[in-house]
């Protein structure tokens, strides 16, 4: 009889556990373009109760359907004016500056850990290849471009939205 209630309990824990909401909390990261002159703005914020750990943050314009680019130098693939990237605000300056070259697609961010409503903003400049206007890039011009939070073992995608915002929704680490 005993070895059956050890059992029993052994079985059951579990689901209890599991019913009374002990799992990872939920967290949503919101990534944000602003077109600007002469640079471009990211600003990355975790909104949550909670922290997350070591993760690298993906930028990947190929996603857009409009072309878009990285232009960091003068005589490479972007048009006029090329900003390098450059942070603005990585809390505790805690951050790489990461390594872009002229025309990617992808930028790829390693963060050292993000803290609930502290924004990591950068500046870099994005071109476009297929409109008139080819040194403006639109909140409009980035839908459809991804952010992709690599944290854990998980891999988790925001699409960019008209209004250039992206979200991603994990859990906390």
């Amino acid at each position: 009889m005993r070895d059956t209630l050890r059992l029993w309990k052994s079985a059951i824990a579990p689901v209890i556990l599991i019913t009374l909401g002990v799992s990872a909390a939920n967290a949503d990261i919101t990534v944000t373009f602003k077109d600007g002159a002469p640079k471009d703005r990211f600003t990355i914020v975790l909104n949550a109760a909670c922290a997350i750990g070591p993760s690298v943050l993906q930028i990947n314009l190929a996603t857009a359907p409009v072309g878009l680019l990285f232009d960091i130098t003068e005589n490479g693939d972007g048009i006029g004016v090329s900003q390098p990237f450059e942070w603005v605000s990585p809390p505790n300056n805690l951050a790489a500056t990461p390594q872009v070259v002229d025309g990617d697609t992808i930028l790829e961010l390693n963060l050292n850990g993000l803290s609930p409503e502290v924004p990591w903003v950068f500046t870099i400049d994005l071109d476009d290849k297929a409109s008139n206007q080819p040194i403006t890039v639109s909140g409009s011009e980035i839908a459809g471009a991804q952010a992709i939070l690599l944290t854990s073992g998980r891999s988790t995608t925001g699409i960019f939205d008209a209004s250039g915002e992206a979200t991603i929704s994990t859990v906390c680490s």
